[in-house]
């Protein structure tokens, strides 16, 4: 018996859902998710007539921009307004059977974003307006509601950078320009809660509440619950931030733009030794984990832009789509709030969070 087929004519078939009259099919959309700006790589078959005619792209029924067009393949921007993020793809051959994709919605606007947003305990987000090192802004940090209504939350704090709530809803905010940490309320009322934190960028508190301040100039703080300010870490300066978040087993997850297109994620240890969980990063900013364990950062990687997702074995992939984004944090929603360098965009993907702090070690 013959290890070989006979020579014959074979006839292709088309894969599961691809039109057979030579209407526009889709395949697959990559990343998962967008936000306004962003782009998707869409991949099928007959996105062009004739091989050669470009075919007309709608996200929520508005007309979207080609970037790349070719007969499997297209790379499409995402326009303002989209809401359903319901694609199709339109040729002289007919319109493609829609595909359901996550497109982030604009919350707020004329902010200025430098970190992670912080969202307390009712889903609010907060948001600051930081303005350039030294800058004076009229209001310092905005909240948005639940019902994506922006207010002025706190006024009169110079730069205020980063942003992370204790378990009483306090808000602490960093001054990068003052070097100092400041408490606030639920009601506005403000406080120094520690200073000589030199270029104070990113903030985040440990399960038993001490909180660590990165001084981008090379130095990662710590101080506990009875204001007690130690040397954590030290790591090498950052050109704009460090962006802390804590992950899995207690350790601390650095990220620190330098002037390298190569950078890392840094993994500090509960007792302070200094590893590396990740490097080839272009300029790596906020970090938020969810449940799973699962890290998402600010970043490129391989030239995309977004926010991408490396899982607990450091393998990584772009997930969100979109330029400009500084960091995120997960909602009681399961949606994430993506704050870029001007706005806050909603995506509800359905993925909770990783508790910011979760029950003390007993």
């Amino acid at each position: 018996m013959s290890l070989f087929k006979k020579p014959g004519k074979s006839v292709p078939r088309p894969s599961r859902g691809e039109s057979r009259d030579g209407r526009p099919h889709i395949e697959q959309v990559s990343p998962p998710a967008a936000i306004p700006g962003g782009e998707f790589l869409l991949r099928g078959q007959n996105f062009t007539a004739n091989g050669a005619t470009p075919p007309r792209v709608r996200l929520d029924g508005q007309l979207s921009s080609l970037l790349f067009t070719s007969e499997r393949r297209l790379v499409v921007r995402v326009p303002n307004g989209v809401k359903k993020g319901e694609m199709t793809v339109e040729s002289s051959k007919g319109v493609s059977a829609p595909i359901a994709v996550k497109v982030g919605e604009l919350i707020a606007e004329m902010v200025h974003p430098v970190a992670n947003p912080a969202v307390d305990s009712l889903g609010q987000a907060f948001t600051t307006l930081s303005g350039g090192r030294g800058q004076k802004t009229p209001v310092s940090v905005f909240k948005t509601d639940t019902n994506r209504v922006m207010t002025p939350f706190l006024k009169d704090l110079l730069n205020a950078t980063g942003l992370a709530f204790d378990r009483l809803g306090s808000l602490y905010i960093s001054s990068r320009a003052e070097g100092t940490i400041y408490q606030v309320t639920p009601d506005g009322r403000r406080s120094v809660y520690a200073e000589g934190m030199g270029v104070a960028t990113g903030i985040a508190f440990d399960a038993e509440e001490n909180l660590y301040v990165g001084d981008r100039t090379g130095t990662i703080f710590k101080i506990n619950r009875e204001r007690q300010i130690f040397v954590f870490a030290t790591l090498e300066p950052s050109v704009s931030a460090y962006h802390l978040a804590f992950g899995p087993g207690g350790h601390l997850y650095v990220t620190g733009p330098t002037t390298s297109s190569f950078d890392q994620i840094y993994r500090i240890a509960p007792t302070g030794e200094v590893g590396t969980f990740y490097r080839g990063l272009g300029r790596p900013q906020g970090m938020a984990f969810d449940a799973q364990g699962n890290l998402y950062v600010a970043a490129s990687l391989a030239g995309r832009r977004g926010i991408i997702r490396l899982t607990p074995e450091a393998q990584a992939e772009l997930f969100v789509s979109g330029y400009n984004i500084v960091g995120q944090a997960f909602t009681p929603r399961r949606s994430l709030v993506i704050a870029t360098n001007e706005s806050l965009v909603e995506l509800a993907l359905g993925i909770e969070g990783r508790p910011l702090l979760p029950n003390p070690a007993r």
